[in-house]
């Protein structure tokens, strides 16, 4: 009896100290806002994106979504994708949740949400969109791709779009 009880308050405790680990990490990685006003920070994102000489990549999404969790770590963590990203993109997380679904913002960027979530839209620096990326493309296993990943942003960076860049100098 006096095992049981032992055994009971064991696993008690650590399926408590279980639970504080996994809401402290939902909390903690919050990169969509809910509240946010998408279409004004899309319109900015694009303002920035054009002064900088960029495109913005709408990472479209929730918290509540692990795959864009996933992504949104490998991105941020993974000094090469970093590097690229920074360079090439100003990035916008788009909410997609119960408590937002962005539904407008969504049917004006040709419904991107049929592809699962989460899922990419490239605009250029004038808020055209230039490319929707199903993300299931640039998974590998339980996670991303670093290589697929970076192929896919250098493939949408500014300069892959520039005629410029496909000129042949002549001798």
């Amino acid at each position: 009896m006096r095992k049981s009880v032992i055994l009971f308050i064991f696993f008690s405790l650590v399926f408590a100290t279980i639970t504080i680990a996994q809401t402290t990490q939902k909390t903690e990685s919050k990169i969509y806002n809910s509240a946010a006003d998408a279409k004004a920070d899309i319109k900015a994102a694009v303002e920035k994106a054009k002064k900088e000489g960029k495109h913005v990549l709408l990472q479209i999404g929730g918290n509540w979504c692990i795959w864009c969790m996933r992504f949104n770590e490998k991105a941020t963590t993974n000094d090469t994708l970093k590097s690229e990203l920074e360079k090439d993109f100003v990035v916008y997380h788009l909410n997609y949740s119960k408590e937002n679904k962005n539904e407008e913002v969504l049917a004006q960027l040709g419904f991107p949400q049929r592809f699962g979530f989460p899922v990419f839209v490239i605009l250029d620096a004038n808020g055209n969109r230039i490319h929707t990326q199903n993300s299931e493309y640039l998974e590998e296993g339980k996670g991303y791709s670093t290589t697929k990943v970076l192929n896919f942003f250098k493939q949408w960076s500014p300069a892959a779009l520039d005629a410029k860049t496909y000129h042949e100098t002549k001798k």
